[in-house]
């Protein structure tokens, strides 16, 4: 099989598969990604072909890795992404060679009872559109899935379904948009849509990487007047604070709910996010909220994690508990939105990304992002 870098939009040959293409395969938990060169098969109904431009390096995707999420192995993660359309077959969004898309990690059918209902991230369809097929082709002859939503954004190219991915207008640049596909969303959508945070409130994010970035910057577009960041990394508070969060406090170090007491008249917070996912910080957002507030659980827990809230309290505090899938927001509408938000100077992308890195360099930033590093890494791709 020649090995050559993929055609020009306009160079596509037929066959049953396009030539080959580089990407970072996931092989086995904690194990190093390994790059390869792969085939990807022509796009068929219902199906593009993407080749990406820029790819976050999400938490989501360390989580596959070291399995807390349980995806099986081999496949490629990769979820957070933007590019230009190669080729596509035929779609019923009608995309075409040359368009600019972002990709959406909750592939929608659009003809659901979700889809229907206005709650297209819990699409009953989304797991068999995204993970459903296998088009990329290994040098011994088996095949590999995009782990996320079919998208597989750790290789240069993919062919995924058309509901996995939204168009964008041309002029927005790609390494910007990349992070909107999963998570600017995730945290903006938190606090616009699954929280609907009110001017003048108090709110608390617990956990400052990307998502939680996303969150302090969607507190501060609805107008909250107190914003508490909680992390234990100094850099994150930092970042945190330039993003819109009035306080910055070390969980190890700083008292936090003396703070946010003293900040509300010995209340509580309005609406406290926990954007780690760990059971322990689910319960002390439940703690720091006040009674008739909103405790939000963005941050994804192990499959067979468990928390304990006070059953009677919940009732008699009236405390109202949210879990959210990709900020409760809905992409084909919401990306747009996030994207003038951006052209408008609300919503800082650029600086949350720390690094940009090539293909080779993803171990490297999985590293980075358990030490606590970075906020985003940024695949960029030729």
């Amino acid at each position: 099989m020649p090995s050559r870098r993929s055609p020009g939009l306009a160079q596509l040959r037929p066959g049953a598969s396009l030539p080959d293409m580089k990407a970072s395969v996931f092989v086995d938990n904690n194990a190093p990604l390994v790059v390869e060169e792969l085939t990807l098969d022509d796009p068929g109904p219902s199906e593009v072909h993407v080749k990406w431009a820029a790819s976050g390096v999400c938490h989501s995707d360390v989580s596959v890795w070291n399995g807390k999420l349980p995806l099986p192995p081999p496949s490629i993660l990769g979820h957070e992404g933007a590019g230009v359309v190669v080729a596509a077959g035929e779609t019923v969004a009608g995309f075409k060679t040359g368009d600019h898309v972002v990709g959406n990690f909750k592939p929608l059918c659009g003809d659901c009872f979700y889809c229907n209902s206005g709650q297209s991230y819990i699409c009953e369809q989304s797991m068999m559109l995204g993970m459903g097929r296998m088009p990329w082709n290994r040098g011994d002859g088996s095949k590999l899935m995009g782990a996320i939503g079919g998208l597989g954004t750790f290789a240069e190219e993919s062919v995924v379904h058309e509901g996995a991915l939204v168009k964008i207008n041309n002029d927005t640049a790609l390494e910007e948009a990349a992070l909107i596909g999963c998570g600017v969303t995730t945290g903006i959508g938190s606090a616009l849509f699954a929280a609907d945070v009110q001017p003048g409130s108090t709110c608390v994010v617990i956990g400052c990487g990307g998502v939680g970035q996303a969150v302090v910057q969607g507190c501060r577009i609805a107008g909250a007047e107190n914003i508490v960041a909680l992390d234990l990394n100094a850099s994150k508070r930092n970042a945190a604070q330039e993003h819109g969060a009035t306080h910055a406090i070390d969980p190890s170090k700083g008292d936090a709910d003396a703070l946010i007491k003293s900040l509300t008249n010995n209340r509580g917070a309005d609406y406290v996010f926990e954007v780690v996912g760990t059971s322990a910080l689910q319960r002390q957002a439940y703690d720091l909220t006040r009674p008739g507030g909103s405790v939000v659980w963005v941050g994804v827990a192990g499959m067979m994690d468990e928390t304990s809230l006070p059953a009677a309290m919940i009732t008699l505090d009236n405390k109202r508990v949210i879990g959210t899938i990709y900020g409760s927001a809905n992409p084909r509408t919401d990306f747009a939105k996030f994207i003038d938000y951006a052209k408008q100077g609300k919503l800082d992308l650029k600086g949350m990304v720390s690094q940009r890195i090539g293909i080779h360099d993803i171990n490297e930033a999985f590293t980075a992002m358990l030490e606590g590093d970075v906020i985003r890494s940024v695949v960029i791709y030729d």
